[in-house]
């Protein structure tokens, strides 16, 4: 399956739609929290998007699914 090119703030909204909530910001990378205990941190750069691999390894350990 080809991954969607997405900017960071795009990758955040999808994150939050999986349960996880914004914890806070610091600098250009947003902390997320899950009510399990999951934290993540998030890289949201003016300009750029999140890499394939980056956005794989999200997908796969982080909310859990098969890409």
């Amino acid at each position: 399956m080809k991954l969607p090119i997405l900017s960071g703030n795009k990758l955040v909204n999808i994150v939050i739609s999986f349960g996880f909530i914004h914890a806070r910001t610091t600098g250009s990378h947003n902390v997320l929290k899950h009510p399990d205990g999951r934290m993540k941190i998030r890289p949201v750069h003016s300009g750029e998007n999140i890499g394939p691999g980056l956005l794989n390894k999200i997908i796969k350990r982080d909310l859990k699914m098969s890409s």
